[in-house]
């Protein structure tokens, strides 16, 4: 079944967020099977039916200075907040001030003012209440956790307080936090299809810490709060993890399906950052909280029969902070004058793989003062006070520093970034950097 939309109808756009994934835990990506088979056959089938983005980067190596980037279409650099890595209760001098300002214009407030309506069921990470919140910042729906990470079970946070909302209030849901999510989104769906065009956010947890299966209650009760999880997990886990998610995604699929929605909805998959403990970065060095291409480049994946041709495959660079502009211009809205996007749209990608929009992307961490700049094949970082320069083009795993043989290119390079980073706000001295698995060594980048 399809929905009868003309051409000019807004889409319905359901935008998936997984949590820490690698590039290659996708059997598309180049993922290895699972000892049960395929770890992610809907993925898969959603990008045979899809297009396939091969530099899809994260605006961060970190959980929640990507998802201010993704809400507002902005570099996250621009909101105090994001200078956190990530978000914590600890967070700054004043934390409970610390969050995505209710003020500012969103891609669920801009288009809930073009007729959408908006949920969110997953992860919010964007500030505390009473001051933050989903409700505020442009969503009508909200499920999910407040924080950056619960325990799939007891939905305890680290503060070993249950963080699991309905709205306002707290939840009463039960069960495996992956399912419950799926439920709920699937449920949105239900309820909302037809009536008037959706903007559905679905962020898992998963693959996030803790470690847990669905048939891992009993680690869930031995661990408690300390769901850091540092004497956990396995790999067997962590895919049978994204399995679960996949199942998930192919449920929602199958509602779109069966609603009647699936030819002019829109469904984005893609991660908030690189992978960390169990995750294949294949074939990129560096993880989570690294500017290498291992903290940079996730699985980025689009699905819109409507609009997409199948099978396609993409070498266009695309940011999260660029999924804004995109959906709002395929919506048929624009952004707020006083708040300009410096995310690109990427719907003329979405109908052409072969339409190519060139511009340089830039990145900083306060953690080991990362800096970094890729600007076509090539990319400049700094990490700790050591300069690399890389063509990508030939040189993806980052190994061969060639800013000795290319001095000026270096120097381009460095330049564009002093240039850029001169646009953006200072690196707030009372911002956190939290690492849970103790601090990387340069051996990630020269080793």
């Amino acid at each position: 079944m399809t929905s009868a939309a003309g051409p000019n109808t807004p889409p319905n756009i359901v935008f998936i967020l997984a949590d820490d994934m690698g590039y290659a835990d996708l059997g598309c990506y180049g993922g290895r099977d699972a000892d049960f088979g395929p770890v992610s056959p809907h993925l898969d089938r959603m990008a045979a039916e899809g297009l396939q983005f091969l530099n899809g980067y994260s605006n961060s190596p970190v959980c929640s200075p990507t998802r201010f980037a993704l809400i507002t279409g902005r570099y996250q650099y621009r909101l105090r907040g994001a200078a956190e890595e990530p978000l914590t209760r600890r967070s700054g001098n004043n934390p409970e001030l610390i969050g995505l300002p209710p003020e500012h214009p969103t891609l669920p407030s801009l288009l809930r003012g073009a007729g959408y309506r908006t949920g969110l069921v997953g992860k919010w990470h964007l500030g505390y209440p009473p001051h933050f919140g989903p409700l505020k910042s442009g969503y009508d729906e909200f499920f999910g956790p407040i924080s950056g990470a619960v325990d799939y079970f007891s939905y305890l946070s680290f503060e070993g307080q249950r963080d699991l909302y309905d709205g306002n209030d707290p939840a009463q849901a039960q069960g495996y936090l992956t399912d419950v999510i799926t439920d709920r989104a699937c449920g949105f769906i239900t309820r909302h299809g037809g009536a008037q065009p959706f903007l559905l956010s679905v962020h898992y947890t998963a693959p996030h810490w803790p470690w847990e299966t669905r048939d891992d209650e009993a680690e869930s009760q031995r661990i408690g709060s300390r769901i850091h999880h540092v004497d956990g997990g396995s790999l067997p886990v962590y895919q049978r993890m994204i399995h679960h998610m996949d199942e998930g995604i192919g449920r929602i699929l199958a509602t779109l399906h069966a609603q009647g929605l699936d030819d002019n909805t829109l469904v984005v998959f893609t991660s908030d950052n690189g992978g960390e403990r169990f995750s294949d970065n294949w074939p990129f060095v560096g993880k989570k909280m690294d500017l290498l291409e291992g903290g940079l480049r996730v699985p980025l994946i689009a699905r819109w029969p409507a609009q997409i041709r199948p099978g396609g495959q993409t070498r266009q660079p695309m940011m999260t902070m660029d999924w804004m502009p995109t959906l709002l211009e395929a919506a048929g809205t624009a952004a707020h004058p006083d708040y300009p996007l410096d995310g690109l749209s990427m719907l003329q990608v979405l109908q052409d793989p072969a339409h190519r929009r060139d511009r340089p992307m830039f990145w900083r961490m306060k953690y080991r003062s990362q800096w970094a700049a890729i600007d076509g094949a090539w990319k400049y970082l700094k990490l700790d006070e050591h300069e690399f320069l890389f063509n990508l083009d030939v040189d993806a795993r980052e190994r061969a520093n060639l800013a000795e043989r290319e001095p000026q290119r270096l120097l381009d390079l460095r330049q564009k970034y002093a240039r850029w980073a001169a646009t953006m706000p200072g690196i707030p001295q009372d911002a956190n950097y939290t690492l849970v698995y103790g601090p990387a060594t340069m051996a990630s980048a020269s080793g």
